[in-house]
């Protein structure tokens, strides 16, 4: 990857770990926090890397609150299993509440 690349993954993930427990927020709202809005699938592709990195990956939700990269965790719920466990209610994938629990970067950092 490009080292510009790998920049923009470590301000995403500077962004994630701040992330309120019990919150969320979108790939979205983290691009669009970066300066770089149209960059939400660039984002996605950052969590997708942060393992082993301490960043609460299972806080970034897509726009509607579906929890659109459960696939990259291990096992069949953990992804909701986490989001569970900090009282964020996860009902067919999708965040329960979602404005209610919706963290926005932008208005916090």
């Amino acid at each position: 990857m490009k080292p510009e690349t790998l920049n923009f993954f470590d301000k995403v993930y500077e962004v994630a770990k701040q992330i309120p427990y019990g919150k969320v927020t979108s790939y979205g709202a983290i691009a669009k926090y970066l300066g770089a809005a149209r960059s939400a699938r660039m984002v996605g592709y950052a969590m997708n890397g942060s393992h082993g990195k301490d960043v609460p990956a299972h806080r970034v939700v897509n726009r509607n609150g579906l929890l659109s990269g459960k696939h990259h965790f291990e096992g069949t719920n953990l992804m909701q299993q986490l989001l569970e466990s900090e009282g964020v209610v996860v009902i067919d994938n999708h965040v329960q509440n979602f404005k209610a629990v919706f963290w926005d970067p932008s208005e916090e950092l």
